[in-house]
């Protein structure tokens, strides 16, 4: 009787416990929970970026060839995202604050189609062009400093190699000042 005791709390224990690990969203969609970690680089130690290329939201082509010599700044977003939506006004002012001498490309992810996503971008004023990127094969080639968070954004320096990235939520002046410190170091 005590041995059928103890294997029905085991079973009950483990079947809690692979409940509690289904239902973490992170789990699921290989993304985290991003907490605003910035890390940054040194020149010396940078690794080429992957060119990303495919269709912006609209169908047209886009690569990130296309910004050769500029720094560029990428975003990883979905339409779906709270804190996407939380840090889109923050990326709009620093595009705007940092100017044509910076490149902003978002990265749109899983959104199953891109209606939702030309919303997002007309709702927040976004005047920067966002790649389609609905299963995330895009990003698989950020070995060095992987974009694991929804949001992310990620920093190339104007050599085309990976120099920063922030996990989460980012705002305007500690965007413009990572971006800043990238070029003087570049």
């Amino acid at each position: 009787m005590r041995r059928r005791i103890v294997l029905t709390a085991l079973v009950a224990f483990g079947s809690l416990s692979a409940c509690s690990a289904a239902t973490d969203a992170s789990d699921v969609s290989g993304f985290t929970a991003g907490d605003g970690t910035v890390t940054i680089v040194p020149a010396d130690q940078r690794l080429e970026a992957p060119v990303l290329a495919g269709e912006t939201l609209e169908g047209e082509p886009i690569s990130t060839a296309d910004f050769a010599g500029r720094a560029i700044v990428l975003n990883v977003w979905g339409s779906w995202c709270a804190p996407c939506r939380a840090e889109a006004p923050d990326l709009v002012a620093a595009s705007e604050q940092l100017g044509d001498d910076v490149a902003f490309l978002g990265v749109n992810t899983r959104d199953l189609d891109t209606a939702p996503a030309l919303a997002f971008e007309r709702s927040f004023g976004l005047t920067y062009p966002s790649i389609y990127d609905p299963d995330g094969e895009l990003l698989l080639g950020f070995g060095q400093l992987p974009p694991k968070a929804i949001p992310s954004t990620l920093v190339v320096d104007p050599e085309g190699r990976i120099a920063a990235r922030v996990l989460g939520t980012v705002d305007t002046s500690t965007l413009v000042g990572i971006v800043g410190d990238v070029v003087a170091d570049s």
